[in-house]
């Protein structure tokens, strides 16, 4: 997977759709980044890393039961510069899980499946489409509803969103590097 920085907001404080000096090029929304470059780019105040730690617990839960394969969506007024925009900040993030099933995938604690659970322990508005259990025809329909969902904002105003790698490879630094936050604003 190419990795690719994250864009800048554009003047309606979103991220861009497109490249528009290049607006056929692949690089484009969803843009594939690392799960690091997320947390670095948007951990701006103690609000967005409040959602961030609680995106980081998520996956851990995802993890845990032994989701581990496949990517996610993220959108969202996280992605948006909300701030300026609404006057307020961002209070979650939406997350599309695309996962394989594990095999003899046990259900034990579905706290992380379940979406009432997922938005009141982790800040996650959470969904999921199941890549191994879905025909084809329907997985194509669902990718087209999520990009149709969250490529606009409910004034219609175009904007992009982001994809990272469900992997744990990333978690750890990426929770080091919020700590970090935290240290540096106890010493303060």
């Amino acid at each position: 997977m190419t990795t690719v920085a994250i864009p800048a907001w554009n003047s309606l404080g979103l991220l861009p759709p497109i490249d528009p000096e290049l607006p056929t090029s692949p690089k484009r929304s969803p843009y594939a980044v690392t799960l690091l470059d997320v947390v670095m780019r948007f951990s701006t105040s103690p609000e967005r890393r409040s959602v961030l730690t609680g995106f980081l617990n998520y996956r851990a839960a995802l993890h845990k039961i032994g989701i581990c394969e496949g990517f996610q969506w993220l959108d969202g007024s996280f992605l948006e510069d909300v701030e300026v925009l609404e006057r307020r900040a961002p209070r979650d993030m939406d997350v599309v899980t695309f996962m394989h099933s594990p095999a003899n995938f046990s259900t034990v604690d579905l706290t992380a499946l379940d979406r009432d659970s997922a938005k009141a322990l982790f800040q996650v508005d959470a969904y999921f489409v199941e890549l191994d259990e879905v025909p084809p025809d329907s997985l194509v329909h669902q990718s087209a509803y999520w990009y149709s969902m969250w490529s606009h904002r409910r004034n219609q105003a175009w904007k992009g969103f982001l994809r990272i790698d469900l992997a744990a490879n990333d978690d750890k630094q990426a929770a080091e590097w919020l700590a970090n936050f935290d240290v540096a604003e106890v010493q303060s």
